[in-house]
C-alpha cells in the first residue's frame, strides 16, 4: 500500500541522538522528560532529516505531539512570521491541550494560536491578525475563518491531522478535504491515527506524496510499565468485581471503559449511590459538562471516570493508576488504545479486564493480535479487601497524631474513659465511624467460573508475599529455572506465606522436576497443590 510500510529504528534513549537543537533540548530538560517514547525515536529523526509525507500509528498518551511538535518548531524557528503549521484536530479540548504541550517546547520561539467552536471568534481573528506561525484547530472552526478571509496557508509548510481516525468518526472528513484544497500543494503531510480504517487510507492517497508509514511494534505499545492481567467474571457480577478493585487499591485513579452509553450511565449511578467519587462521559454529554468532569478528574476531586471509547478519545492524563475494560472493546487496536493511557510518565499502571464467559474467546484473540500474554488473577477477597482498610484507618489515625490535630476531641475523650478503658472506648469509635467500610457483608459472593482448564495442574509454592513475591515475579521465577512460554503460567494467586499457580500437564511435570531438591522452611517448594474438598 505504502512504501516502508513498518519501520523500527534502535537507537539511544538520549533525546540529543534525535537531531533536535539545543534550544530543544533545553525545553524537554524544563519539563522533565527523561527518555523519547517509541513514537518519537521513529518520528522525531524523520521530520528532521527527510522532506517526505508521513504517516503515524500512534495512540493518546504515546508522546505524538512531542514527536511533531518538537521538529515542526526547530524547523520554523527564525523563519520569517506567518501561518507555516496547521495543526488540524477532533475536538476543542484537544486543541486546547495540543497548543498547550506545543507552547511548553516552544518556549515563545514562535507563535502558536489554538482556534476551535464555543469561544468568541472575534477573539480568535484578533489573535490570528497578529500574527501567528502555528494553528491548532477543529475543522469547523478553521473552515470558518478560511471563508471569512482571516486564515492565509499560502504560505503552509506543514499539515498535522492528529487523531485522523476520530475525525473520520465524527464526520469530519469532508471537512478535512476543504480544508486541504485551500493549501499548497508544496506542504508536508502528516497524519496521526491510532488505527488505518480505509477512508483514512483513501484519504492518504489523494493528498499525500509517497507518504512513509511509521509505526511501532504494537507488542511494545502494549507492554512496559503496564501490567496486564484479566479477572473471569459473569456478567451479572461485573460492578461488584469493580468495586473490590478500587477498594483494594489504597490510591485508586483509574478510567473504566465501558461499550454503550447506558453502561456508563448505569455503572455511574451505582458508583456514586455507593459513595464513590465518580463521574461518567459519553456521546451525549454536553461540551461544557464535559469540561467540568474532566476539570475534577484532573485535580482528583473524581477518582474513577468512566467513559465510552469515542467519549475518552483526547483524554491525556499521565499519573493513571488503572484502566479497566468492564467489558472488552471491539478490536485489539482499541484495546492497545485503552491501556496505553496507564504506566506512563515512569509509573506502574495496571490495566484490567474483565472477562465473561462469552468474551472468553475474543480475549483470546486480542492476545494472539497483540502478540502479548495478558495473565489471569483472581478477584481480591473480601476479607482481603477489609484487611488493606484497616492498615489505611491506621495510617490515617497515625497521621492524625504525628500532626497534633486532634486537640478539639480530647475532652469527649476524656468524658468516654471517665467510665471505659481506653481500648473499649477506642474499639466503640472505630465501629461507629467505620463500621460499613469494614464489614466483609458489604461484598457479596462472585460466582467462580472456569473457562479451559482441561489438562491442566494447580501447583502449591512455598513463597508468598512476605518473601516479596507478586504475579509477575512468580511467573519469573518460575520462567527461571524452566524454559516454558509465560502464557502457559495461569491463574497465579500470592498469598502471605504461599502462592498457587496452574500449567498445563507437561509443563508440571518439568516444574516439579526442576524443583525437586529445592525447599523452603525444610518442605518442598514446589507441590501439586491438594484439591479442595
Amino acid at each position: 500500500m505504502w512504501p516502508n510500510m513498518f519501520i523500527t529504528m534502535e537507537i539511544s534513549n538520549d533525546f540529543r541522538q534525535l537531531g533536535l537543537s539545543e534550544k530543544a533540548l533545553h525545553a524537554i530538560k524544563q519539563k522533565g522528560f527523561e527518555q523519547p517514547t517509541p513514537i518519537q525515536k521513529i518520528t522525531i529523526p524523520v521530520l528532521l532529516n527527510e522532506t517526505c509525507d508521513v504517516i503515524a500509528q500512534a495512540q493518546t498518551g504515546t508522546g505524538k505531539t512531542a514527536a511533531f511538535g518538537l521538529p515542526i518548531i526547530d524547523m520554523l524557528d527564525g523563519q520569517p512570521k506567518g501561518i507555516k503549521a496547521l495543526v488540524l484536530v477532533p475536538t476543542r479540548e484537544l486543541a486546547l491541550q495540543v497548543c498547550d504541550e506545543m507552547l511548553s517546547l516552544a518556549e515563545k520561539r514562535v507563535v502558536i494560536a489554538a482556534v476551535y467552536g464555543g469561544q468568541s471568534i472575534s477573539e480568535q481573528q484578533r489573535r490570528i491578525k497578529k500574527g501567528v506561525d502555528i494553528v491548532v484547530g477543529t475543522p469547523g472552526r478553521i473552515l470558518d475563518l478560511i471563508n471569512r478571509g482571516d486564515l492565509d496557508f499560502s504560505n503552509l509548510q506543514m499539515f498535522v491531522l492528529d487523531e485522523a481516525d476520530e475525525m473520520l468518526n465524527m464526520g469530519f472528513i469532508e471537512d478535512i478535504e476543504a480544508i486541504m484544497k485551500h493549501t499548497p500543494s508544496q506542504k508536508r503531510v502528516l497524519l496521526f491515527s491510532a488505527t488505518m480504517p480505509d477512508r483514512i487510507v483513501k484519504l492518504a492517497k489523494n493528498y499525500m506524496k509517497e507518504p512513509k508509514k511509521l509505526e511501532v511494534d504494537k507488542a511494545k505499545l502494549t507492554t512496559g510499565l503496564t501490567d496486564q492481567i484479566y479477572f473471569e467474571v459473569r456478567e451479572a457480577d461485573k460492578f461488584d468485581a469493580l468495586t473490590r478493585i478500587i477498594d483494594i487499591e489504597p490510591e485508586f485513579y483509574g478510567l473504566v471503559f465501558c461499550r454503550t452509553r447506558n453502561d456508563v450511565d448505569v455503572v455511574t449511578s451505582k458508583l456514586v449511590e455507593r459513595g464513590y467519587a465518580a463521574e461518567g462521559l459519553h456521546g451525549e454529554i454536553s461540551q461544557a459538562q464535559r469540561e467540568k468532569t474532566l476539570g475534577k478528574f484532573r485535580k482528583k476531586i473524581i477518582n474513577i471516570l468512566i467513559a465510552t471509547d469515542v467519549a475518552a478519545r483526547g483524554i491525556d492524563i499521565v499519573d493513571l493508576t488503572h484502566v479497566i475494560n468492564y467489558s472488552l472493546p471491539q478490536d485489539p487496536e482499541s484495546y492497545i488504545h485503552r491501556i496505553g493511557r496507564t504506566g506512563r510518565a515512569g509509573k506502574q499502571g495496571t490495566a484490567i479486564t474483565f472477562v465473561s464467559p462469552e468474551e472468553y474467546r475474543k480475549l483470546n484473540y486480542f492476545q494472539k493480535a497483540t502478540k502479548v500474554n495478558i495473565r489471569k488473577e483472581l478477584l481480591p477477597a473480601a476479607e482481603d479487601i477489609v484487611a488493606v482498610k484497616r492498615e489505611k484507618i491506621k495510617e490515617e489515625l497515625h497521621e492524625i497524631i504525628r500532626q497534633g490535630s486532634y486537640s478539639e476531641y480530647l475532652g469527649m475523650a476524656e468524658d468516654l474513659m471517665e467510665i471505659n478503658s481506653p481500648e473499649v472506648a477506642l474499639a466503640a469509635m472505630l465501629r461507629l465511624a467505620f463500621k460499613s467500610q469494614l464489614d466483609v457483608a458489604n461484598y457479596p459472593e462472585i460466582r467462580s467460573f472456569r473457562v479451559d482448564t482441561k489438562g491442566t495442574t494447580r501447583l502449591f509454592i512455598g513463597l508468598g508475599k512476605k518473601d516479596g513475591m507478586t504475579p509477575k515475579k512468580i511467573s519469573e521465577f518460575i520462567r527461571k529455572e524452566v524454559k516454558i512460554p509465560d502464557n502457559k503460567i495461569d491463574d497465579i494467586l500470592v498469598r502471605d506465606d504461599f502462592s498457587f499457580i496452574t500449567v498445563p500437564f507437561t509443563d508440571a511435570e518439568k516444574i516439579l522436576k526442576a524443583f525437586s531438591n529445592r525447599t523452603a522452611d525444610g518442605k518442598p517448594l514446589v507441590t501439586k497443590a491438594k484439591p479442595k474438598k
